[in-house]
């Protein structure tokens, strides 16, 4: 055959093989599903076959369901608008759509079409989804929602407006079914896996339960109240929900609420978690929430026992946190901010597990951290409570009253039933008075039954109390028990460890050493330069003498002199107390807590053994101390300059509490203290302008008119076990009116240690931020709390910020002792210098505590300064005599001081007339105590007369008395204070009340 030949030959075989598969092509379409089909073609991008195919669907030539799974491989579980969302064909997810295709059908691992367009990128897809309904929030297999799959910016804003879309949409929803009484849709809307904010507000303000409240919607405010909504907020008319309430039943529904979340006692939950250990990994326990505390055992038998508990923590305070991407997986911080890693079991539904979990762990939370924390009313409604012996009493008299009724009821049958009697009256008569007998009888009968049961139940009461008593004394002595373990362990940890900082008991908690002979520093100063250096003083001096000339050489170093001898014609001051301080040796706080369990910290009463003579305003004017700080901060120029003296007089505001153990006096309401020190440049004014919460207000003021500095505080305290917490709630203000400046912060925690067992000491920790209004400059300082061997014992750490944010200058430096200032990109290069063998890094420390004049070591650690800092501020030595005067400094010494000139000046109320607190001072300790259980007697029948008459403490009220400070905003931050009235200067001191 020739070539041509065979072309032409080989040419129609090509055509017959073309048309046979064609054929087959035909065939293999015609034998597919017609839902296989479907999701081809959407895979494909091929509209018209999906048009063809969802025509032949309405004229029912075919069965296809438009939301119908893959069964292949290639699409498993993914439905048509997967494959055309995945794949980026917009006309086929338009028509598919349209078509009544469902936009959030999830396909085999969690994917709605949403997170398929998102994770390919295909943002007109995502617009059409969302515009189709398509739901922003939902969560995939791993724990994702679409923007969480997406690298597209623009993609992830556009979901992120989408959620907030919902979310308000939600939020609608919820405040328009409380409004409409809608019970059916609050309760699917409250039940949702992710439910509306249930505290969410409309443009008055109002949450769902206000708009419950004001509607009358009974169902649905007790609907919302079993969820945790809250009844104590106020919409933009500063209106609660009781204020809304639309009747009485409403309102009774509302307090009955709260009253109940208040009082019940929580229910006992427990089950197995696994618990996080660093040495052991994950562990499973049998976890019990009982009271708000949670404990773990071994096993649920050790748990039903009591026995081989592994671990507990009170829930006070605790918070809880969730990982999206771990359905089991949640973590507890509580009160001390440890952490406490756990996972429920994914067997069955484990998120269904751990949402139970959390719940009862917020429960619980809630009802320990009530019982814990400080109610302003509480003693207000002891006031009012009956006392168990009246009950008593009326129990007895109303078993005399039975036994009396009773006789007297017989005594009338026996006069009825009497021959001859009942014929004198009318028979109607004589019938009711048998009826009568009869139902008093029968009363006799039921209060008989009813005072056995009261009887039954009061003994039983009595009997449980006793127990209750028992427990109480045996938890206390375990308490104090392990206490004296623990501070055994400490000590022998202490006593065996070698290293620098392993202190002794004496080096921890002793007062100044050596180091405190030297002078105090007034102005800065640059290590390795000496602080006498001619042009430190110079400049310091020059700083002092601008404010009005009187100051001596020895005043620019803040010293007092030792003979009490007059400064350029100033008021002499005190160098001692009348008398030194009683021993405490024989005493033991927690032998006064222990009887006191339960009660709130505020209201026990403590021995006056306990006390120092200062009420707690005075200690107060303490922070005035070191004045020469913001003197120096108000004659600079530079705003960076001023922050470092304000940081630095933060620091010392504080200083003098080191090492003093004693208690202040709790001031009365209304009682003040002012202190002028003409040498100081200040005059100040406290007042104690709250008893319940006890809050103490201040305004000091420069002489020369050149600082305003005032501020309110609130002490809460907490008691841990073998510790004392004081948390100084409260806004400092300082106002530089030369410089516009407004700087403001919040005083660190204050915690005394060794209740139980051991020496008291006291540490201050926590962070404060000194903010300058005006600049937007910050200094952020941390008060380090103790470590292990007393490892950053008193230390204090922070930045200086400008406006932008940028590290300026680093502080160091302790609260005890002095404030230093150095470079940060110094300070970290000192640090990585540092990081050196530990044998090398001791013999270096030594050497370095050896031979540097700047190294200071009171109570602790010593502080390595680094090279090239600059000294902010050097605390005064105390007086020799401090020991045996209470620990005050030289400053402190002088605040209780009475004469005659000064008693002329002062108002009535003046602390320093305080009978209780001059008896201590004057060594008269059985005094003392008589005098301040009258005075706090007085007190309390001061406030029920007040209570009685409706009559409140308020500014400026003469039937009450002065008050020199009012409620108000902070100029400078808005939050709540007590701001200075004026007036207290023109000396116009009527109307005093009558406190002491």
């Amino acid at each position: 055959m020739s070539w041509c030949n065979y072309v032409k030959s080989g040419s129609s075989h090509i055509d017959v093989l073309l048309s046979v598969s064609a054929h087959v092509k035909v065939r293999v379409m015609e034998e597919l599903d017609p839902e296989e089909l479907f999701l081809r073609d959407a895979r494909n991008g091929n509209l018209e076959g999906i048009q063809r195919l969802l025509m032949s669907k309405i004229k029912e030539e075919a069965k296809i369901d438009i939301n119908c799974k893959g069964k292949s491989k290639s699409n498993h579980g993914w439905t048509p608008l997967h494959l055309a969302c995945y794949f980026g064909h917009r006309d086929v997810v338009e028509v598919l759509l349209k078509t009544g295709a469902d936009a959030n059908l999830p396909n085999n691992v969690g994917d709605t079409p949403l997170h398929k367009a998102a994770f390919t990128g295909r943002k007109e897809v995502v617009m059409l989804l969302l515009q189709y309904d398509a739901c922003a929030s939902v969560i995939n297999g791993n724990a994702e929602i679409p923007k969480d799959v997406t690298e597209s910016a623009e993609i992830k804003s556009m979901l992120e407006a989408a959620e907030r879309t919902e979310e308000r949409k939600l939020e609608e929803q919820l405040l328009e079914a409380a409004r409409e009484g809608a019970l059916a849709t609050l309760t699917r809307l409250l039940n949702m896996k992710k439910p509306p904010n249930i505290n969410c507000t409309d443009l008055l303000g109002n949450t769902p339960l206000h708009c419950a409240a004001y509607r009358g919607q009974k169902q649905c405010a007790i609907k919302l109240l079993q969820h945790c909504a809250d009844p104590y907020i106020k919409n933009k008319n500063d209106q609660t929900v009781f204020d809304l309430a639309s009747d009485a039943e409403i309102q009774q529904i509302i307090t009955g609420n709260v009253m109940k979340g208040i009082t019940r006692h929580v229910e006992t939950f427990e089950g197995t978690l696994w618990k996080s250990s660093r040495f052991f990994g994950w562990r499973s326990y049998w976890v019990v929430l009982e009271d708000g505390v949670m404990s773990w055992y071994p096993k649920q038998s050790d748990a039903d026992s009591k026995t081989q508990r592994q671990g507990c923590k009170p829930l006070t305070q605790a918070q809880f946190m969730i990982k999206a991407k771990d359905n089991c997986y949640f973590t507890v911080k509580c009160f001390d901010d440890s952490l406490h890693h756990f996972k429920v079991s994914r067997k069955g539904d484990p998120e269904a597990t751990r949402k139970k979990w959390l719940e009862a762990i917020e429960e619980h939370s809630a009802f320990s951290t009530h019982y814990c924390s400080q109610d302003p009313d509480s003693e207000e409604e002891e006031d009012r409570g009956v006392p168990l012996g009246d009950l008593s009493e009326s129990l007895q008299r109303a078993e005399s009253c039975h036994q009396k009724l009773e006789m007297e009821v017989l005594t009338l049958l026996s006069m009825v039933k009497e021959d001859g009697l009942a014929e004198r009256f009318p028979s109607a008569i004589a019938q009711k008075l048998k009826e009568l007998c009869e139902a008093s009888s029968e009363t006799c009968s039921s209060l008989h039954h009813c005072l056995g049961l009261f009887s039954k139940q009061e003994g039983a009461r009595s009997l449980k109390l006793e127990h209750e008593v028992e427990k109480n004394k045996i938890l206390s002595e375990a308490l104090q028990t392990l206490a004296t373990e623990h501070h055994g362990l400490e000590q022998s940890l202490v006593n065996g460890s070698s290293p620098r900082n392993a202190l002794s008991e004496d080096e921890f908690y002793d007062a100044l050493s050596d180091s405190d002979s030297e002078p105090v520093v007034s102005g800065f100063e640059t290590a390795g330069h000496s602080y006498e250096d001619e042009e430190d003083v110079k400049h310091f001096c020059t700083v002092r003498s601008h404010l009005d000339g009187r100051m001596s050489r020895e005043d620019c170093h803040g010293e007092e002199d030792d003979e009490g001898s007059r400064v350029n014609g100033m008021r002499k001051r005190r160098t001692s107390l009348p008398a030194p301080m009683f021993s405490r040796n024989d005493f033991s706080i927690w032998s006064i807590l222990r009887k006191c369990i339960g009660m709130e910290l505020s209201k026990i009463t403590m021995p006056v053994i306990f006390n120092e003579p200062l009420s707690f305003l005075q200690r107060l004017a303490e922070y005035m101390e070191h004045t020469y700080l913001i003197h120096q901060a108000n004659v600079s120029d530079d705003s960076i300059e001023r922050m470092k003296c304000v940081a630095a007089f933060a620091v010392s505001a504080v200083a003098s509490q080191w090492d003093r153990t004693g208690k202040p006096f709790n001031p009365l309401l209304g009682e003040t203290y002012e202190l002028v020190r003409d040498d100081l440049g200040f005059r100040l004014i406290s007042e104690q302008v709250s008893h319940h919460p006890p809050i103490s207000a201040f305004h000091a003021e420069g002489l020369q008119k050149d600082f305003v500095f005032h501020g309110s505080i609130y002490p809460k305290l907490k008691f841990w076990g073998k510790s004392v917490e004081a948390e100084p709630r409260g806004i400092i203000t300082l106002e530089l009116p030369k410089h516009n400046e407004a700087y403001t912060w919040m005083n660190p925690t204050c915690c005394v240690h060794n209740i139980i067992v051991g020496q008291l000491w006291i540490e201050q920790y926590g962070n404060v931020e000194v903010i300058n209004h005006r600049t937007g400059e910050k200094c952020c300082l941390n008060f380090k709390p103790c470590g292990l061997f007393g490892k950053e014992l008193h230390k204090v750490e922070g930045y200086i910020l400008d406006k932008s944010k940028k590290k300026v200058n680093l502080l160091y430096g302790k609260w005890t002792e002095c404030m230093y200032i150095v470079d940060p990109a110094t300070f970290e290069t000192h640090r990585k210098n540092n990081k050196k063998p530990s044998e090398e890094k001791k013999s270096s420390k030594q050497a370095s505590v050896a031979d540097s004049e700047e190294t200071l070591q009171p109570g602790g650690d010593s502080l390595e300064v680094i090279p090239g800092s600059q000294l902010l501020w050097r605390i005064a030595p105390r007086p020799a005599n401090s020991t045996q005067m209470y620990n005050f400094t030289t400053f402190a010494m002088q605040l209780n001081e009475l004469d005659k000139e000064i008693e002329d000046e002062i108002p009535k109320t003046d602390s320093r007339l305080r009978p209780d607190i001059r008896a201590m001072e004057n060594g008269n300790i059985d005094l003392a105590s008589e005098e301040k259980k009258r005075l706090e007697e007085k007190q309390r029948a001061a406030r029920k007369s007040r209570s009685k008459s409706d009559e409140e403490w308020k500014t400026r009220n003469i039937a009450s008395g002065p008050r020199w400070f009012h409620q108000g905003p902070n100029p400078h931050n808005g939050s709540q204070d007590w701001l200075f009235s004026n007036g207290y200067w023109d000396r116009e001191h009527s109307h005093l009340p009558d406190i002491y």
